[in-house]
């Protein structure tokens, strides 16, 4: 009979290290680590050619095929391993069977193999994946928590309660593979953000993300003249997280499901800005959301309205803390 090394109760959140990914393994690893009090250990891995060209589950010995640059990946194994994106796949199979199944696998993201491979796989529901251990999301697992927000309103409220209300958050994104963000969209973009703040006699709360781009934020800021206003744009601390904590409306560019998905967890009225065509997985992301209450397209008009907030990360902790509780520690097979 084999023998495997025992487990520690850790959580480790591994991901090839793209930030979207390591956002949410770690966000979920955090919600894990609230509830069981062990702590959350990153972990960057890199799998390289040609082992990240085939199906995760074909890279024999993967945890012998990582880039060089990779964190160490050794016995004691954790309680809990959380991995995201389909790169990573491989080396959370190799420590699930290397633990004897005393390691509770969980992917989030399609893995785009047999969710078979580990014991929960956690997709969004506008990918379709289904199966005995999946358990699809509303949105995007991210680390958006009520702790942080409240962190966050201490540090932001100062410097916003100068300017009128009702505060209006704006998360802006930019260009992904089917949107394409303009110097004339962010212009349009921002004449409707300031006949917002104008008819509401409010002010705006607005931070950029990196695929803004300069020359789309100065285009957007030009438009705002006249109009109470924080516009981030590098300087000090990004008020991502204040803006979520303390705005009254919550107006987001639909290129990001992630984004969406942090502005949901909070129960704020959420105004999707569309600036172009969806993907079909994201056009259904937008489509379910809108029906069920969550968000509404922004027009420049604004409304209040409630909603339960969208709290994916939580429910899945909650599942993976019963697995853990039905847990036997018995060896498991591919």
């Amino acid at each position: 009979m084999p023998t495997y090394p025992d487990t520690v109760n850790e959580i480790w959140a591994m991901t090839t290290g793209e930030a979207g990914m390591a956002n949410q393994a770690r966000g979920l690893a955090e919600a894990v680590a609230e509830r069981t009090g062990w702590p959350v250990v990153q972990k960057t891995i890199g799998m390289p050619p040609p082992w990240r060209w085939l199906p995760m589950h074909w890279v024999p010995a993967p945890l012998a095929k990582l880039s060089p640059e990779s964190d160490r990946l050794a016995p004691p194994w954790p309680r809990v391993l959380i991995s995201c994106g389909r790169r990573s796949a491989a080396a959370s199979i190799a420590i699930r069977k290397a633990s004897g199944g005393r390691c509770l696998t969980v992917h989030v993201q399609d893995p785009l193999i047999p969710p078979r491979y580990f014991d929960l796989v956690v997709p969004p529901r506008h990918d379709g994946l289904t199966g005995p251990n999946v358990l699809a999301t509303r949105g995007a697992i991210h680390h958006v928590t009520r702790a942080k927000l409240e962190q966050a309103a201490a540090q932001f409220r100062a410097g916003f309660e100068s300017l009128p209300r009702p505060w209006i958050g704006v998360l802006l994104g930019g260009s992904n593979r089917t949107m394409t963000l303009t110097p004339e969209k962010a212009r349009k973009i921002g004449k409707q953000l300031a006949d917002a703040a104008r008819n509401s006699g409010g002010s705006l709360l607005i931070t950029p993300s990196r695929r803004t781009g300069a020359t789309n934020t100065r285009a957007l800021a030009q438009t705002l003249r006249g109009v109470p206003h924080r516009l981030w744009q590098g300087e000090g601390p990004n008020p991502y997280f204040g803006i979520l904590a303390l705005a009254d409306y919550l107006v987001v560019s639909g290129d990001s499901a992630s984004m969406v998905s942090e502005a949901a967890s909070t129960g704020r009225p959420l105004y999707v800005i569309e600036f172009g065509r969806y993907s079909k997985r994201l056009a259904r992301f937008h489509r379910e959301l809108r029906e069920e209450g969550v968000t509404r397209p922004f027009d420049g008009s604004l409304a209040p309205w409630e909603y339960a907030p969208v709290d994916d990360t939580g429910m899945v902790a909650e599942a993976i803390m019963e697995r853990l509780g039905k847990s036997t520690g018995r060896p498991t097979s591919d």
